[in-house]
């Protein structure tokens, strides 16, 4: 039954890593978050539009495993000028490691898009409901992002 979910295990990995590939090699923005991410507290972040107010926000971490979040920003809105923004999303996040875990999580984030760099910062927070392995509800994550503009 072991050797059974730790196949399970990898197969998630893979394809978890070979999307979000795919995801990175067509982002519009692509750079870092620093702070709480599953599985560590440095991810490589990637944006991806879908339209004038909706977006695919993704992260993949490295540590004692691999962590990914992969949110929908169903929320994006300029908040007073076209450089300052605000978005919100859920999404699905997993940590292929020791222990393994997959949940849900939310996303409410601010974000400043300089007009004349292709750069942009920002910060959110994600709580998240974590289903496997453990049981639990977080709160206590936030991030900064640092994005290149592609």
């Amino acid at each position: 039954m072991e050797s059974k979910m730790k196949n399970m295990k990898r197969k998630i990995a893979f394809f978890t890593a070979l999307s979000l590939f795919t995801l990175t090699i067509n982002a519009q923005e692509l750079g870092l978050r620093f702070g709480d991410v599953t599985g560590g507290n440095v991810a490589i972040d990637a944006v991806l539009d879908m339209g004038e107010f909706t977006r695919v926000h993704a992260d993949v971490s490295f540590g004692n495993g691999v962590g990914v979040d992969l949110l929908w920003d169903f929320i994006y809105q300029p908040l007073g000028n076209e450089e300052l923004h605000w978005y919100a999303g859920f999404g699905a996040f997993t940590f292929v490691g020791s222990p393994f875990a997959l949940g849900a999580i939310g996303e409410i984030g601010l974000e400043y898009r300089f007009k004349e760099l292709p750069l942009v910062i920002g910060t959110d927070w994600r709580p998240f409901f974590r289903l496997i392995d453990n049981t639990d509800l977080g709160f206590s994550t936030f991030g900064v992002n640092l994005r290149w503009r592609l």
